[in-house]
């Protein structure tokens, strides 16, 4: 026999089933929250390992201001001094937000960028971090550069449909940039 249909009934019913739900979400957030903290962890690590050179001792995580920006970042050391700065840069891409870890040497030079997250179109944005040919021209960037797409006037060859995208990748490389120098000139002072 089935329960009358009243408010009282409805309303049982369904605070019944948002308890039931929320006890399950609960759940699983607590079964998964160590795992997915652990594959964040060793993503950020592999990739500190890929923008930074070889050798040097590196920091713990460090953060400052700049620019009303917080950044996140990491010093690697050989012989006492700098050798280069892993720099967490995030803009807005066309899809959201794209999180960069940028690797620059202290006299301005990117040395490699790896991309920690993004919201992209899969298909054009998405090929930040697969298309060789944008991602390799990151590589060894010298400070001479101007860091803009050449749509823009820089030197920076965009990703072939994804002007929005390589233009937040070309923001966030030149931030991290900036906020490097920024860190140089406190220290020579």
């Amino acid at each position: 026999m089935a329960a009358k249909s009243t408010l009282k009934n409805m309303v049982l019913c369904l605070t019944l089933v948002c308890l039931v739900c929320s006890a399950v979400l609960a759940i699983i957030y607590a079964i998964t929250y160590d795992p997915i903290q652990a594959a964040q962890k060793k993503a950020l690590t592999e990739s500190i390992g890929r923008v930074l050179p070889d050798g040097g001792e590196l920091s713990d995580a460090l953060s400052a201001e700049f620019a009303g920006q917080k950044y996140e970042y990491y010093v690697s050391t050989a012989d006492g001094a700098p050798a280069a700065y892993a720099v967490k840069s995030s803009t807005v891409g066309f899809g959201g937000p794209l999180t960069l870890m940028v690797g620059v040497l202290p006299d301005g030079s990117v040395y490699n960028t790896s991309v920690l997250s993004h919201s992209e179109t899969p298909g054009l944005g998405a090929k930040c971090n697969t298309d060789a040919k944008f991602m390799d021209q990151w590589k060894g960037l010298g400070p001479d550069k101007v860091i803009k797409v050449t749509k823009d006037g820089g030197d920076i060859d965009a990703i072939t449909a994804s002007t929005i995208t390589s233009r937040a990748y070309s923001l966030a490389v030149s931030n991290a940039v900036a906020f490097v120098k920024s860190i140089a000139k406190a220290e020579e002072e």
